[in-house]
């Protein structure tokens, strides 16, 4: 037999719940557009609408980045455990 079918199917765990929150998090906060259609307030002139927008870019790079690095220790944490 191969190594594949011996493979543990996947589990949640409490590390991969919050990578889940942290990629689902942009895309609820952008698709929930009554929350943001306005145009106060203003950022330096700029309305609410478009710098909101501007804002969860940066927050979804921060998310996304910190979902990478939960996620590549999740895997390492499952490596080092099977090996044992």
């Amino acid at each position: 037999m191969t190594e594949d079918t011996d493979a543990k199917p996947p589990t949640v765990t409490p590390v991969r719940v919050v990578i889940a929150l942290c990629l689902v998090a942009p895309f609820v906060a952008m698709l929930w557009v009554g929350s943001y259609a306005k145009v106060d307030p203003t950022f330096i002139g700029i309305p609410f609408f478009y710098w909101y927008q501007m804002v969860w870019v940066l927050i979804s790079t921060a998310l996304t980045m910190v979902a990478y690095k939960l996620w590549q220790r999740d895997q390492r944490a499952r490596k080092g455990g099977a090996s044992t």
